[in-house]
């Protein structure tokens, strides 16, 4: 994927004010709590899949990052979490945690969050975000509901049919409710033992899987 533009400065609220905000790239924010489980795993699996489908190591113009609402700035990712992407064959190196800021929100096209209260933190720091902030559970069930014909061709690029995921899956939400409350949820697995890690890992996979094939209209190998 693209590497991430440096800089913690606050912006001023406006998507198309203080930040760069290009037209031929699509910004994919990836928020937890601390920063160094759930979204570093969420992050480098969503980098690694796009690379596999498109076979583009940039990605096709998607950038994908994260950061975390108690963000533990420079630490690196949890020793568990870096075994779980190394299962999958994805790359851990060089990750460093965040703090969530505003200038992140402001820059991003699509916020997918690890649970219900995350979402409501990055909604609650304004920027418009209410229409592109989704748990990640939550994105997956309504982008399941998209008919991939209704999406603009992948011949068009990347950037154009993922702007088109998010607007169809914004006007679904209202409509597609979950089943219960913690069925949009991925818990927090700090602390605990490889194999609670893995369960994790596994679940974001499944809820990735979808996505990344709306995104790219590639399914996965099989």
């Amino acid at each position: 994927m693209t590497a991430p533009e440096a800089g913690r400065g606050i912006g001023n609220g406006d998507r198309s004010g203080d930040f760069d905000h290009p037209r031929d790239t699509f910004r994919i924010l990836h928020v937890s709590t601390g920063n160094v489980c759930r979204s570093p795993i969420t992050e480098r699996l969503t980098r690694h899949f796009l690379a596999d489908r498109l076979g583009d190591p940039g990605g096709g113009g998607l950038i994908v990052e994260s950061a975390g609402t108690w963000g533990h700035e420079g630490a690196p990712m949890e020793a568990n979490a870096e075994a779980v992407l190394a299962d999958f064959g994805a790359d851990a190196s060089g990750f460093v945690g965040r703090e969530l800021l505003d200038e992140h929100v402001i820059r991003a096209d699509l916020v997918l969050t690890a649970t219900r209260d995350h979402r409501a933190q990055v909604i609650s720091m304004g920027h418009s975000a209410g229409l592109r902030t989704f748990t990640l559970k939550e994105f997956t069930r309504l982008v399941k509901a998209i008919d991939p014909a209704t999406l603009p061709p992948i011949e068009d690029g990347v950037v154009g049919r993922a702007r088109a995921l998010v607007r169809a899956s914004a006007a679904l939400r209202g409509w597609l409710l979950a089943p219960t409350a913690e069925a949009d949820e991925v818990y927090d697995p700090y602390g605990a033992p490889l194999t609670f890690f893995r369960s994790i890992g596994d679940e974001i996979h499944q809820a990735l899987d979808p996505v990344v094939t709306a995104l790219t209209g590639v399914p996965a190998r099989a």
